[in-house]
């Protein structure tokens, strides 16, 4: 045993050498096995990416022309293909298989074109899974179809009214894009138009017994030019009054509530107004009485008041309503007024070189009294009105009086400048005549010492 210690101790040292050659031979086996794991895992995920993108259904349909032949072209800026779906997916069947009774075999889930009283739950099958929804995107809402069978448009189709719209009627069908896209047919600036396609038909809509020339009198509205020529997307359009899914004509008692998700304002005093329970006990429509619908113009002060043009003569013709209606029409041109002339008051002084901007910064304030008097409007009463307008008013005033002011304070400058001018004419004067005075002897001596003397 002593000679095996001996001789261990005699090659430990050539130990670690032998150790450090077998680990570079162990760690070029490791990298093989490595690159070959690679390699095996490359090819699996080529084959299997490979048999994803097979789609035979867009291979088929895009050497098509005209009605088969669209979908495909529509398909590739659609928002599902952006998401990774595919025709199979909607409509079912197996895209990878080249034949097309294998592809469209009735065993691998093929459904084709669905009817139009398929289609709310055609579409539903993924938009009312909340699950699949998270997939894609979380923040839409899955009640949709729920909400589609409540519209008018929902109800007629569960009658058996194929005519209505449905999901495809709005959104498209295979060149669908995301709402805030701007060639979306429901992005804000298109949605007018994308309802006009049937609702401005008159043939398509005569059975109906509606109007068909909504789009027409909207195009005219204060509400289009806000969204269109003003590029306010926050502005009205079909589906912020009427729904979208759960489209419904606003009633009589709801139109106020309608209207006041924007004019919140108006709609609080209007409720409050004794107008509220006239037009409720005569079903009147609260706003569309002195605004109208679809074709609402921008509202002015001669809506207001007795005068030609006025809405309040529509009803009242004489009595305490006409007389409050002249009275209300008189207190807005009141400070209306004051307003203005104040405004060219303070800016002639300010042509003229005088320092008004304190005055023109507080008639901002009046200007705002002018806008909130004019809301003021719609409770309907005289002493409303004119809490609302007094403050502007002195306002007004107190801006017209700087302005006088200003003025005094220029004529004051001018008449001291004119008698400084006539002071310093006057010293001019008699220095000259001083100068005159003291050159006058020196030219006598001159004269006193000539050659002819």
């Amino acid at each position: 045993m002593k000679w095996l210690k001996s001789e261990i101790k005699q090659r430990q040292h050539l130990l670690p050498a032998f150790f450090y050659g077998l680990r570079k031979y162990v760690l070029v086996i490791l990298v093989c096995l490595f690159m070959a794991g690679m390699l095996t895992t490359f090819s699996t995920d080529t084959v299997r990416v490979a048999a994803q993108k097979k789609n035979s259904c867009a291979e088929c349909h895009s050497k098509l022309e005209g009605r088969l032949g669209q979908p495909s072209k529509l398909f590739e800026n659609d928002i599902h293909n952006s998401r990774g779906l595919s025709c199979n997916d909607c409509h079912g069947g197996d895209p990878t298989k080249d034949d097309k009774a294998a592809a469209k075999s009735p065993y691998s889930g093929y459904l084709g074109t669905p009817g139009p009283t398929e289609i709310a739950s055609f579409c539903g099958k993924c938009h009312s899974d909340a699950s699949v929804m998270k997939k894609f995107n979380p923040s839409l809402r899955v009640d949709q179809v729920q909400e589609y069978y409540t519209s008018v448009h929902g109800t007629r189709l569960r009658a058996g009214d194929k005519k209505v719209a449905t999901c495809i009627s709005c959104h498209g069908n295979h060149g669908i894009r995301k709402s805030s896209d701007t060639q979306s047919t429901v992005y804000p600036k298109n949605v007018a138009e994308t309802c006009a396609k049937c609702h401005s038909d008159g043939d398509y809509m005569k059975e109906y017994g509606i109007p068909h020339d909504q789009y027409e009198k909207y195009k005219a509205s204060v509400h289009f030019n806000a969204l269109n020529e003003k590029n306010d997307l926050s502005a009205p359009t079909c589906n912020d009054c009427h729904g979208n899914h759960g489209a419904v004509p606003p009633g009589i008692t709801s139109v106020a509530n309608v209207c006041g998700q924007c004019h919140s304002r108006q709609a609080d005093l209007f409720r409050k107004s004794v107008h509220k329970d006239v037009f409720d006990r005569m079903q009147i429509g609260e706003c569309l009485r002195c605004h109208n619908n679809h074709a609402i113009l921008t509202p002015t002060d001669d809506m207001l008041g007795i005068e030609k043009g006025s809405v309040c003569i529509t009803c009242h013709s004489a009595g305490k309503g006409f007389q409050a209606a002249k009275e209300m029409r008189s207190s807005l041109a009141a400070i209306k007024r004051r307003v203005s002339e104040a405004e060219e008051l303070l800016e002639q002084a300010e042509r003229a070189g005088m320092e008004v901007s304190h005055p023109k910064f507080e008639l901002e304030d009046a200007i705002d009294s002018l806008t909130q008097a004019r809301v003021s409007v719609h409770s309907v009463s005289v002493e409303e009105l004119n809490k609302a307008t007094a403050p502007g008013l002195a306002i007004a005033n107190k801006s017209f009086e700087a302005g006088l002011a200003a003025f005094g304070e220029l004529n004051f400058r001018r008449k001291g400048l004119a008698v400084s001018l006539v002071f310093i004419f006057f010293l001019a004067a008699l220095i000259f005549l001083k100068i005159k005075q003291i050159e006058r002897p020196a030219k006598e001596a001159g004269n006193d010492g000539s050659p002819d003397s």
